[in-house]
């Protein structure tokens, strides 16, 4: 008969005597120093690929869109805490903004002026290294970036409660530039004044998708103000600072921006979850980077069931359609046509098999860009 041996008791670990606060600025100084070289090695092996590129004509030929998702999703697949994957990914951005930026700062064109979401929608994207061009117009982005004399552009394109701004699909009908990422912009609304009180305003400025984004705050609060429309938040901000009897919506950026400092109300937004999703704007389209969005731009022939086979493709092919829009195709009156944003990159075979039969039915077919879907 065999004898089972118990296994050794295993002997209590006392529990580890709490640092004293000098150990743990130590240790964190340490580790600052690590990260710091890390850092620079990073930096310097982001100077290797530019070399191993060979020489090009500008710092846009250096930019990977897809090469930076797929970065992020790692980051984020690999986060255990106690950070946030949004505050890793920010910090992450920053490092890839500042590596490419050794080579030459890209130039990006927005909505301005400075402090406006736009700008904020950059950043997010982009990180800080970048050289921004604050401009008049969306339609000036486009014309900025098309001309090249911008690197990249950002505009908003939907709000998830006012829905489409249309003047940015309006400008696809008639521009070259391509859809290579997208940006989501949880947005905030301020109130912001020179006096930071609400008696005695007379008017507000903001862009109008503000005046919409809180309009039932505003028909609550202040009903028979004056709503002054402006070509954006941040010039509504700027506006706003030479009176003691104006206000305005707009961001807290904007509001260190131009020096209005005194916040009357915040949040003013009617929507808790109140967010603008943008497009970066370039010259060409990107390779997959695994987790991707197609945005095609479809005209349609006048004839029964039209709309039918021009879906029904991507249903065959098992491709999700996230979105569907119609505008006048300022081709011929009454004619529409179709911006459509689909799961999935132009290179994928599934994706090729349905526009291919999308052909037959079809008047005109635009590719827009296929770019990484945002992350965070």
């Amino acid at each position: 008969m065999t004898t089972r041996k118990s296994a050794p008791k295993k002997k209590a670990i006392a529990p580890a005597a709490p640092l004293n606060l000098a150990d743990v600025r130590a240790r964190i100084d340490g580790l600052d120093r690590q990260i710091q070289e890390l850092i620079a090695e990073r930096a310097q092996f982001a100077q290797q690929v530019g070399k191993a590129k060979g020489k090009l004509a500008a710092a846009v030929e250096y930019y990977r869109p897809e090469r930076e998702a797929q970065v992020l999703r790692m980051v984020v697949d690999r986060n255990q805490g106690p950070l946030a994957d949004a505050e890793l990914v920010r910090l992450f951005r920053e490092i890839m903004s500042a590596c490419l930026a050794q080579q030459e700062p890209l130039k990006i064109g927005f909505l301005g002026p400075e402090g406006s979401f736009s700008e904020q929608a950059v950043h997010k994207h982009f990180g800080r290294s970048v050289h921004g061009l604050p401009l008049a117009s969306i339609e000036e982005v486009f014309q900025e970036v098309e001309s090249g004399a911008a690197d990249f552009g950002v505009v908003p394109v939907e709000n998830s409660g006012q829905g489409t701004i249309q003047v940015t699909l309006d400008m696809f009908l008639t521009s070259n530039v391509k859809i290579c990422g997208e940006v989501e912009l949880r947005v905030h609304h301020y109130l912001l004044s020179r006096t930071g009180l609400i008696d005695g305003i007379e008017r507000i400025y903001s862009h109008p998708q503000s005046f919409a984004q809180t309009k039932v705050w505003l028909r609550t609060n202040l009903p028979s103000v004056e709503k002054v429309p402006v070509s954006s938040n941040a010039e509504a901000a700027r506006r706003a600072r030479n009176a003691d009897d104006a206000a305005a919506i707009a961001s807290e950026a904007a509001a260190h921006v131009y020096g209005l400092k005194k916040v009357v109300m915040k949040p003013i937004e009617d929507r808790e979850d109140n967010t603008t999703r943008f497009l970066v704007l370039g010259r060409k389209t990107f390779p997959a980077s695994g987790h991707d969005r197609t945005s095609i731009l479809v005209s349609i022939r006048d004839k029964p069931g039209a709309l039918f086979h021009v879906l029904s493709p991507f249903a065959r092919h098992g491709i999700s359609m996230n979105r569907i829009e119609s505008r006048p195709s300022h081709h011929a009156k009454w004619e529409y046509a179709f911006f459509i944003d689909l799961d999935g990159h132009i290179e994928d075979a599934p994706m090729q098999a349905a526009l291919a039969e999308l052909q037959e039915f079809a008047a005109q077919i635009e590719i827009l860009g296929s770019y990484p879907v945002a992350v965070l």
